[in-house]
């Protein structure tokens, strides 16, 4: 199998330059594009993919989706992966351009090469390389291919109202060996309705660490920055707060831009009641100010994220991303929120939610996976794992996420300069291999 990877890979990194060339973040709808042009050619170009290598490809008439299924029987193992991405509209903190896929000291650069692009196609060629091995299935297997991923997920929630579901199986669009529980995910849209407020927009999604936020040039403010010892830059008439973009879900390890031009404008002097609720609410990365400390033994800390501002005079919006622990209730999230923004005159609304997952790890599944990334990887001492990402694992049931990033890999997704490591994903490739031939062969 390893020489087998070896021969296709070239061909894995041609097909995998062809989706990173798709801007396939969430744009404007079109006739059969519902989010936009960039995302409608990543799924053609992954239908096509899959078409050439023998698969019966599937394509939505109304642009969510697509799959792609080999094999016969009533039971089908589902592959989950999704080929929209967050914005990289940050190109001047890219070393290469996000959208085109470059290749550098045993590296693979580019927007989407870890999430999710790269570990749906190396999944892909896995099965492709298995069954050229000459190995025969048990069972069909159907790889689904989605949009809306990095934000309400209408890509996936169109395939569960409408096409059959998977008995079992999986998503590449996380760690090894795997994920056993996810926290719950929700994001709430604040808003407040002050006149004179002042104009201030930050962040690109939701779901990453803001790395950017601006507002107009004064000299109040840029002392402010100075003593607080925030990075900024002047551009065009505006101060530009610099931060580092994170995934939400480590929402801690990111520096937030908005929060910190939120913090300087109030010592500055501006008393609006939005920036005045970031800067004394919303400082804390696991939301410690408005929650206390929440957290349990299967997931962790509550995470909090300030993913998007839109402040102007008669309207001030703020997006913010909510991770929570498995055992804690989305009610008491809504609660404390709505109870802390009250006094500043701010409304809360729910905007997106995703249930928690929290799956056994004495499953035959996830037994299986296990097996499979053990007997690769000679790793048993890296167990199944929680995590703050949310995944399509709990989109269907029976589903866990697995793979496709190494222990001990860069994370650098939802980041600048988002890599993948290429002796890492053929390991990933051999790990799957290994998957499909103990779940869908009986091997």
């Amino acid at each position: 199998m390893k020489a087998a990877i070896e021969a296709m890979f070239p061909e894995y990194v041609t097909d995998l330059r062809a989706l990173v060339a798709a801007n396939s973040k969430n744009a404007p709808a079109e006739d059969g594009a519902p989010f936009g042009a960039g995302v409608a050619q990543a799924l053609r170009t992954m239908a096509d993919i899959a078409r050439r290598m023998g698969f019966a490809v599937t394509v939505d008439p109304d642009g969510y989706y697509a799959y792609a299924e080999i094999g016969e029987g009533k039971e089908m193992m589902g592959v989950l992966g999704h080929l929209d991405v967050v914005p990289a509209d940050d190109a001047e903190n890219w070393a290469t351009p996000p959208f085109e896929l470059t290749e550098k000291d045993g590296m693979l650069y580019g927007r989407g090469v870890s999430d999710d692009k790269g570990p749906t196609l190396s999944a892909l060629y896995a099965l492709k390389i298995l069954l050229d091995s000459g190995a025969k299935l048990n069972k069909r297997v159907r790889f689904i291919f989605c949009t809306d991923e990095e934000s309400l997920w209408r890509g996936v929630k169109a395939y569960v109202k409408k096409e059959e579901l998977p008995t079992f199986g999986f998503t590449p669009d996380a760690d090894f060996p795997l994920l056993y529980a996810e926290k719950g995910l929700v994001e709430y849209t604040l808003s407040a309705a002050q006149k004179d407020s002042i104009t201030l927009t930050g962040g690109t999604a939701l779901n990453a660490v803001a790395s950017r936020a601006q507002t107009a040039d004064d000299a109040q403010t840029q002392s402010a920055l100075q003593k607080l010892g925030y990075e900024f830059a002047k551009e065009g008439g505006n101060l530009v707060v610099r931060g580092k973009a994170a995934h939400a879900m480590a929402a801690d390890k990111g520096v937030n831009a908005i929060v910190r031009l939120c913090e300087a404008l109030v010592s500055a002097g501006r008393k609006e009641d939005m920036l005045r609720f970031v800067a004394e609410k919303c400082t804390d990365a696991n939301g410690r100010n408005i929650f206390g400390d929440v957290s349990d033994e299967y997931s962790g800390k509550l995470t909090f994220n300030v993913g998007l501002a839109d402040f102007k005079p008669g309207k001030q919006e703020l997006g913010v991303d909510i991770r929570f622990p498995v055992t804690y209730e989305k009610e008491k999230v809504t609660d404390a929120l709505t109870k802390a923004a009250q006094p500043y005159g701010i409304t809360v609304e729910e905007f997106d939610y995703l249930r928690p997952l929290h799956i056994s790890t004495d499953t035959p599944l996830v037994k299986a996976l296990m097996q499979a990334y053990q007997e690769v990887t000679g790793d048993t001492k890296t167990q199944p794992i929680a995590t703050g990402g949310a995944t399509f694992a709990r989109s269907m049931d029976n589903i866990v996420a697995f793979g496709a990033l190494m222990p001990d890999a860069p994370k650098t997704e939802h980041q600048a300069n988002e890599c993948a490591v290429i002796k890492d994903i053929k390991k990933s490739m051999e790990v799957y291999i290994r998957a499909f031939e103990l779940l869908a062969t009986g091997g």
